[in-house]
């Protein structure tokens, strides 16, 4: 499958070195560049990317409320966004999360490590820029919070509280299922029924859901296998 990219950054350059990278790859192609946030939805509308990379400090519409606009189309329903930050302590990176984001990345990431993000937010993965991520999530709980998507994690069995504890402290399936002695197919379906249940997009909604909740908390670390 060729993941099609939405590329949209207000500079001109780093759109046009983010447009060669991306072409470089043998499963991506460039379907269209923005240089505004508003820009960016009409693109996202009109070429139905699979991924649109935004950055969060854009003309007209910032990478905020472009990525709220994507995310609250029932159309785009399939499009994940993928925020890049000159600054990894940006406090409007969890806001881009609540927005709907699937994961964010700082611009000097190096170009093997944003291909391989967009490959991970396109499978469906939430991808949190792993140095900010707990200073971020510390903001996060001492900001108004927003309501949990569909009711937060009451509504879930034990087993899949378990399984959204683990996603929200960024285990992959494998992991959860390692962890709780489970089949990578298995852990995969609780996550998927965890994301139906909460009405959640993608797994960086299940990890806000989870921090909101009070399910984790900053600085848990993952349990252990068995």
């Amino acid at each position: 499958m060729t993941i099609r990219v939405l590329l949209a950054d207000d500079q001109n350059l780093v759109r046009a070195a983010f447009a060669l990278l991306v072409a470089s790859a043998p499963d991506m192609e460039v379907v269209g560049e923005a240089g505004t946030g508003r820009q960016a939805v009409e693109l996202a509308r009109a070429e139905r990317a699979d991924l649109v990379v935004m950055d969060v400090r854009m003309p007209d519409l910032d990478g905020i409320e472009a990525t709220r606009f994507i995310a609250a189309d029932e159309d785009l329903a399939g499009v994940k966004v993928l925020v890049l930050t000159t600054y990894d302590t940006d406090e409007n990176i969890v806001e881009a999360l609540r927005a709907g984001a699937s994961g964010f990345l700082v611009k000097d990431t190096r170009p093997a490590e944003l291909l391989d993000a967009i490959r991970t937010v396109t499978a469906g993965d939430a991808l949190l820029s792993p140095g900010p991520t707990a200073r971020l999530i510390e903001r996060f709980l001492r900001s108004p919070s927003t309501p949990v998507p569909g009711g937060g994690p009451g509504c879930l069995s034990d087993r899949e509280r378990q399984v959204l504890t683990l996603v929200a402290r960024g285990l992959n399936n494998t992991e959860i299922a390692d962890s709780l002695g489970l089949s990578p197919l298995t852990a995969k379906t609780h996550v998927s029924r965890i994301m139906g249940k909460l009405g959640a997009r993608d797994r960086a909604q299940l990890v806000i859901v989870g921090y909101e909740s009070g399910l984790v908390t900053p600085g848990a670390r993952p349990l252990g296998p068995g």
